[in-house]
C-alpha cells in the first residue's frame, strides 16, 4: 500500500476548511491522509523541505509569494481556490460619510470615538505586513492609533466583543473569513495600495509527489474552486462545530 499523502496548511481555521475539500477529494480516490498545520512562513518552509507533498494554499502573488519564491521550481500549480484579499474594515454601524477611507481615521468623528488599538493576529500573515506600513504611511502613529499582532482570539474576540457594545473598531481582516459569515464588516478605502490586492489562493502540489497523487485527483482537484462565500461559509461551519454549536447553513457542511 502506498503511504499516505501529507497535506499541510496555514494554521488559520478558513485554511483548515479549505485543505477538509481538498482532502474530501484525495479520499475519493483511496488516498490515506496525514495533515499539519504551521504558521505561515513556517508551513512554507515545511514544504520547501519536502516534508508534505500538499500546501493548501499559496496567496499569490503578494501575501505569501515571498515565502514560495525560493521552492516555486519544486511545486505544481494545480487550481485557485479562491481569491482573497485583505482589508482594514469597521462593523457596518460606523456611519460611512463619518468613516469610509484610511484617512478618515484622522478625522474628527473617528479620532473622538474609534479605539485606537489595531489588533492583528500572527506577524507572519500578509494582512500584519500590510497593517504596519498602513499605520507608518498613513500617519497614524502621531495619532494615537497602533497595530499589535496576537492570536486568532485576540483580533476576533475583540472584534466581536466591540460588535457587541457597539463600539467603533477596525479590524485588519481578509475574505474569506468566518466573521464575514456572521457580520457586515465594511472595508475602508485604501487609496495608497498598500493592502496587496487580490491574489489567487492556489493549490500547491511537489513536483516528487505527482506520481503518489496520482493524475485522476490531480485532474479533479484541477477542476475544484470554492470561491470566497464558499470558504468563510465552510470556515464558519468548521468553527461552529468546534465549539460545539449547529451550523448556520446546511451547505456550510465540513
Amino acid at each position: 500500500m502506498s503511504r499516505a499523502i501529507r497535506v499541510g496548511h496555514i494554521d488559520l481555521s478558513f485554511h483548515d476548511a479549505s485543505a477538509r475539500e481538498v482532502e474530501s477529494v484525495l479520499e475519493r480516490h483511496g488516498h490515506r491522509i496525514e495533515r499539519l498545520a504551521a504558521p505561515h512562513e513556517e508551513m512554507f518552509k515545511i514544504f520547501g523541505r519536502g516534508e508534505i507533498d500538499m500546501l493548501v494554499s499559496a496567496w499569490l502573488p503578494a501575501s505569501h509569494g515571498a515565502y514560495f519564491a525560493p521552492f516555486e521550481d519544486d511545486a505544481i500549480k494545480v487550481t485557485i481556490l479562491y481569491t482573497p484579499y485583505c482589508i482594514w474594515g469597521v462593523p457596518d454601524y460606523v456611519p460611512e460619510n463619518a468613516v469610509g477611507s484610511i484617512h478618515d481615521l484622522l478625522g474628527p468623528l473617528a479620532m473622538g470615538r474609534m479605539e485606537k488599538l489595531i489588533q492583528g493576529i500572527n506577524p507572519g500573515a500578509g494582512i500584519s505586513r500590510f497593517s504596519h506600513r498602513i499605520v507608518e504611511e498613513y500617519g497614524l502613529g502621531a495619532a494615537g492609533y497602533h497595530f499589535e499582532t496576537g492570536t486568532e482570539d485576540q483580533c476576533f474576540g475583540r472584534f466581536e466583543a466591540a460588535v457587541a457594545e457597539k463600539r467603533w473598531v477596525v479590524i485588519p481582516l481578509w475574505h474569506p473569513q468566518w466573521l464575514h459569515h456572521r457580520h457586515v464588516i465594511r472595508a475602508l478605502a485604501e487609496p495608497k495600495g498598500l493592502l496587496g490586492g487580490t491574489d489567487r489562493a492556489t493549490l500547491l502540489v511537489r513536483k516528487n509527489a505527482r506520481a503518489l497523487v496520482g493524475e485522476p485527483a490531480l485532474d479533479e482537484l484541477a477542476r475544484l474552486t470554492l470561491g470566497n462565500a464558499r470558504v468563510s461559509a465552510l470556515d464558519d461551519a468548521l468553527r461552529n462545530m468546534a465549539s460545539g454549536k449547529v451550523t448556520r447553513s446546511a451547505d456550510a457542511g465540513v
